[in-house]
């Protein structure tokens, strides 16, 4: 099965780095943005099983501080 998304692992990467669970980024989604993510969508998207929408990836990069450009291409 091919990968859902490219981004999955840098944004795992990014979490660590933050020093935030997958619970702790799926709530901050939802207060912060309004979007309702759960911590099973959050471990599907970094393993590659689900894919992440435009708005999420930049909802994402926010909260991780992190460039959404990064998160696509490492770049």
């Amino acid at each position: 099965m091919p990968n859902a998304n490219i981004s999955g692992l840098r944004i795992r990467l990014a979490r660590q780095k933050a020093q935030m669970d997958q619970t702790e980024l799926a709530a901050a989604l939802e207060i912060e943005y309004e979007i309702k993510i759960t911590q099973s969508d959050i471990s599907e998207i970094e393993r590659g099983v689900r894919g992440v929408r435009d708005f999420e990836l930049d909802y994402i990069s926010r909260i991780l501080n992190v460039n959404p450009i990064w998160l696509l291409r490492g770049e």
